[in-house]
């Protein structure tokens, strides 16, 4: 049984933490104890029956964070079901189509086994980070295109999703 699920997230202006948050609201809605952390403050994955990992997009690679944290928990991580989630598309083609992961991510993927991978829409918005946020915002292509039912939706289909994963890692 699926008792226990840690969203790890990599987020530099909060849009993607946003995203995890939610994601481990809707698990515990289920019945499943969840918490989204960042990526960067997690020390130990054992505790939990499974794992999300989130990361926003930075020119076609996932957070810093993010990565990181697949690399450095990956023994743990191929212990018990991981799903991926990135963030990052400015635009609506996330709500339009499936976007595939970026070859970083696919890569984790493979590595690690994961069970589910999926691209949300974006957000950047005034007050933003960083000196290519600012250059994108000023080009007017900043907004938010995070599609919250859609991230709900498959948080929902997650917690079968890990359980039927859990059940193979047995």
């Amino acid at each position: 049984m699926l008792e226990k699920v840690l969203v790890a997230y990599g987020s530099t202006n909060g849009s993607t933490a946003r995203i995890a948050e939610t994601v481990a609201a809707v698990l515990r809605e289920k019945g499943v104890a969840a918490e989204a952390l960042p990526a960067r403050s997690v020390t130990d994955v054992k505790p939990y029956d499974a794992v999300v990992v989130g990361g926003g997009l930075y020119a076609g690679r996932w957070h810093r964070d993010a990565r990181r944290f697949a690399r450095r928990f990956r023994h743990e991580l191929r212990l018990r079901p991981v799903a991926f989630f990135s963030s990052g598309p400015l635009d609506p083609s996330a709500r339009e189509r499936n976007i595939p992961p970026v070859p970083g991510v696919q890569r984790a993927m493979n590595e690690l086994d994961v069970v589910e991978h999926v691209t949300f829409g974006g957000c950047l918005q005034e007050g933003a980070h960083g000196w290519v946020a600012g250059m994108i915002l000023r080009s007017g292509k900043g907004g938010d295109f995070r599609d919250f039912r859609a991230i709900e939706s498959w948080a929902a289909g997650l917690v079968e999703e890990l359980a039927t994963g859990r059940e193979a890692w047995r």
